[in-house]
């Protein structure tokens, strides 16, 4: 047994050692999510208390689809295959050599999309939802503490089931869904490599 171990270190050590803990993407990531929380929780603070109750249930229902199309996302980034990107990318596919470089960073663009994307919008729904109880309540005459449970009961329903089939369509289908990610954000960004 300490004969394969001592071999393990030693093609390890013979390996360009890759840093456990990036330090500088942790402050860029926790920067990222300040800024973007900051962002949608004002917007949500501002714009919910001045639309009507149907208006407030889509945009709830928005937050919602959002988080689970980016866990989608960040679930398809981990499990898709690399080597038929590179193939496309030698044929100048659009999109292919940002799923390149989204596959070999793979723990960084599932952590944006997972924690980052999905989480602020888990907590926007919250806050969403609470604002839409405190609605719904005054314009029903009900208990706001009942229609509070109600709403925040279904909002974390539609999150956790959402995200639970979108989970297993994101490893089934990773490749597909890398593909057409990569796709939209080529229209934005074009790497280098």
């Amino acid at each position: 047994m300490g004969k394969y171990i001592d071999e393990l270190n030693k093609n390890k050590k013979n390996k360009k050692e890759k840093k456990l803990v990036d330090y500088n993407w942790i402050l860029k990531i926790s920067i990222i999510a300040f800024t973007l929380s900051i962002v949608f929780s004002s917007l949500s603070e501002t714009v919910m208390p001045k639309v009507n109750l149907w208006i407030g249930i889509i945009i709830l229902i928005l937050f919602i689809g959002i988080g689970i199309l980016f866990d989608m996302v960040g679930v398809a980034v981990t499990a898709a295959d690399e080597i038929p990107f590179h193939s496309m990318a030698a044929r100048k596919v659009r999109g292919a050599k940002v799923a390149v470089k989204f596959k070999k960073s793979a723990d960084k663009v599932s952590s944006f999309c997972n924690d980052v994307i999905g989480d602020i919008c888990g907590i926007i729904s919250g806050s969403t939802g609470a604002i839409l109880s405190i609605t719904i309540s005054n314009s029903l005459n009900l208990d706001t503490l009942l229609v509070s449970l109600i709403v925040t009961a279904l909002i974390a329903a539609l999150t956790i089931g959402g995200k639970a089939m979108g989970k297993g369509f994101a490893v089934n289908k990773s490749n597909i869904i890398l593909f057409e990610f990569s796709k939209v954000i080529s229209l934005f960004y074009n790497p280098k490599k």
